[in-house]
């Protein structure tokens, strides 16, 4: 059986997400390629409302689109998936965002591999274990950090109103100093195995 679910978000439709189902089974290389899916619409929606927070006012009211706005996103997407979808850090800025155990572990591989050389971007990881006493596939795929990225999450490239807004906004963030190419966090995705 073959269901389709209509992501929205602001009255907008994002992407139509086709969800493949055989006699209760998913293939691994099925969930990989929904997590991929999922995490990239998520992506997409969270950058649009941040591309035009930024046009209409630059660091500043973007800041209030992640304050706002990206948790609406996130829930949005695992409503529709019906999974658990949203980013964490090793460096939050909110810190419901927080890593979990497991989240942790995989982060701290991400900046391993990294350190070895391998390019952030391709970065992922997926394995199914037991969360909670039921079975569960989990999915993350590495963050980089953009040049767009450092007018909040730089060190010294933050502006004296941006730095204001944090404080405001954020008052325990850690989720700065990051320069180009870093891995700023990542996508993360729990479904459950039937």
């Amino acid at each position: 059986m073959k269901r389709s679910v209509l992501v929205m978000t602001s009255g907008l439709l994002l992407a139509s997400v086709g969800i493949t189902f055989a006699a209760g089974h998913i293939s691994t290389d099925d969930r990989v390629k929904k997590s991929r899916q999922t995490a990239k619409q998520f992506m997409q929606s969270l950058k649009g409302e941040l591309q035009t927070a930024m046009k209409a006012g630059g660091p500043v009211n973007a800041l209030d689109v992640c304050n706002t706005k990206a948790r609406l996103i996130s829930q949005q997407h695992s409503d529709a998936s019906g999974w658990r979808v949203a980013r964490t850090s090793l460096k939050t800025r909110n810190p419901a965002n927080a890593p979990d155990a497991w989240e942790r572990s995989v982060l701290e591989k991400f900046d391993a591999r990294k350190k070895a050389g391998e390019a952030p971007k391709a970065m992922e990881h997926y394995e199914v274990m037991e969360q909670d006493g039921k079975k569960v596939f989990r999915w993350m795929k590495a963050i980089p950090t953009q040049e767009v990225c450092l007018k909040c999450h730089g060190g010294d490239t933050v502006a004296p109103a941006v730095e204001a807004k944090l404080k405001k906004l954020y008052p325990t963030d850690q989720a700065r100093g990051y320069a180009v190419g870093d891995i700023r966090g990542a996508f993360t995705i729990t479904q459950p195995v039937n």
